[in-house]
């Protein structure tokens, strides 16, 4: 259950922000700019700040690396479903919705990476602190 709430903010986040319809962040900002510059700066701080804790947690527990490798996964599902013919992405709102969802994985996975560690291994992770 926990994995599933990570994952459901990080789609929740990435779709506010950007999602192929005209219901997002980006296109409210660029049409709200002139009226409403003052609001639009301040909720793009607090969105920044609430993707900021996705990445940073993200890329301390799984790193540059893991992020590709678990991208290259779902890539590569991707292609097998399009060879099967289940999944065509000639639709670029379907490809967008589909980039959201892979991003939302990988920091769905980042943000539960050192838990599912923890209970595999029975060892704990902690952050080593220069002092």
């Amino acid at each position: 259950m926990g994995f599933l709430l990570r994952w459901l903010g990080a789609f929740l986040l990435l779709a506010a922000i950007f999602n192929p319809t005209d219901w997002n962040f980006v296109r409210w900002a660029q049409s709200s700019w002139g009226a409403q510059t003052s609001l639009v700066v301040f909720t793009g701080l607090i969105l920044a700040v609430a993707a900021m804790v996705y990445l940073v947690a993200t890329m301390r527990s799984i790193g540059v690396l893991g992020a590709i490798i678990i991208a290259a996964i779902f890539g590569a599902g991707l292609w097998v479903l399009t060879d099967w013919g289940l999944l065509g992405l000639d639709n670029s709102s379907l490809n967008t919705w589909l980039g959201i969802l892979v991003l939302s994985l990988i920091l769905g996975i980042g943000m539960s990476w050192s838990i599912l560690r923890q209970r595999l291994s029975g060892q704990q992770t902690t952050d080593e602190v220069d002092g």
